[in-house]
């Protein structure tokens, strides 16, 4: 049988109530007693029942996250930032990944939500009028990370995906490009496929070079799709001079394309990729990228989540966090 309550106070010769000042950190316990009462509970293995805390305080100390893909190194560093501010404020977090299926996000949420979680932290391609039904009837904060709730009823930390693809692409017009082709998302994606396209459109507007559709493919931000994609480009008849692709991923498979059909990056073409994860350091030539905060992403999320939960002020309830362009060896 588990340790309780009861079992530490009769061995340590005190009340419950002593227990559970001492157990809670309160300062009204005697130094004699307080040493004897931990003694007895380290010899006897003895752990607070967190559920029973939980109802008695009506909080659970837990925190919820859904994230889209828990390979994502992407993700994987965002969910670090939330960790490392989820302890400070003395927080423990419950991760789910939805494999950016709608049906297992609304499932995982409203799983969290039954689990009496403090508070959610949601990452996900699109908040539809199905999250917004669950997330309306939640009693708990609820903040959006890596994405946006196009309505603007819950608050959001993420980077602007059309600025930082419109960036991106200028950085090759600058360079005296005009075949410039893009890998991007899914464009049912609002954020990461459909805001970086619209991006790389308004670049090429901008600086009158007509938009052509043979410079585009679609890819799923993974490897294999960008490797089918740059085969593709490269069986064209005039071949795009320079790249932009959605996802690192997508765009280190690129380079693999291209210098399997006998050509250089970036003395042939240019690549540059989005998202700065780790990979984007390993591949040779070293990919140019746009990175994004990951983890202070995920750090301010979980920070101005705390605050919602613990009804501090907010000035700000969408906070929009730098992007930069990093050139490495995959552009000139």
């Amino acid at each position: 049988m588990p340790v309780t309550i009861y079992d530490v106070a009769r061995e340590s010769g005190v009340s419950m109530a002593t227990v559970s000042r001492v157990v809670n950190g309160n300062p009204n316990v005697k130094p004699s007693t307080r040493k004897k009462v931990l003694e007895t509970i380290e010899r006897l293995g003895y752990r607070p029942n967190a559920v029973a805390r939980g109802l008695a305080s009506k909080k659970t100390t837990t925190v919820g996250i859904v994230i889209p893909d828990i390979s994502n190194a992407f993700f994987a560093e965002v969910v670090r930032g939330i960790e490392d501010i989820a302890s400070m404020y003395h927080y423990n977090i419950i991760l789910s990944s939805s494999d950016k299926k709608v049906e297992k996000e609304l499932s995982l949420i409203n799983t969290l939500l039954e689990k009496q979680v403090d508070g959610l932290l949601f990452m996900g391609a699109e908040v539809t009028n199905d999250h917004l039904e669950i997330f309306k009837t939640s009693t708990v904060p609820i903040v959006l990370a890596a994405t946006k709730d196009p309505s603007k009823m819950f608050p959001s930390v993420d980077i602007d995906h059309f600025q930082a693809a419109k960036d991106a692409v200028n950085a090759f017009i600058q360079g005296g490009h005009r075949k410039i082709a893009i890998i991007t998302g899914p464009l049912t994606d609002p954020l990461t496929g459909l805001d970086r396209f619209n991006g790389y459109k308004a670049a090429l507007e901008e600086a009158n070079i007509p938009f052509d559709e043979q410079y585009v493919r679609v890819g799923d931000y993974h490897y294999e799709s960008g490797l089918e994609a740059m085969n593709d480009f490269l069986s064209l008849a005039e071949k795009p001079t320079a790249l932009f692709a959605a996802s690192d991923e997508m765009a280190v498979a690129a380079i693999h394309a291209i210098q399997d059909n006998g050509l250089q990056v970036p003395q042939d073409i240019e690549v540059r990729g989005f998202d700065n994860i780790p990979i984007s350091s390993m591949v040779r030539p070293l990919l140019s990228t746009v990175a994004q905060p990951q983890y202070d992403i995920g750090a301010v999320a979980m920070r101005f989540l705390t605050k919602h939960m613990n009804e501090e002020p907010i000035t700000d309830q969408f906070v929009i966090l730098q992007h930069q362009l990093i050139n490495r060896q995959s552009t000139k």
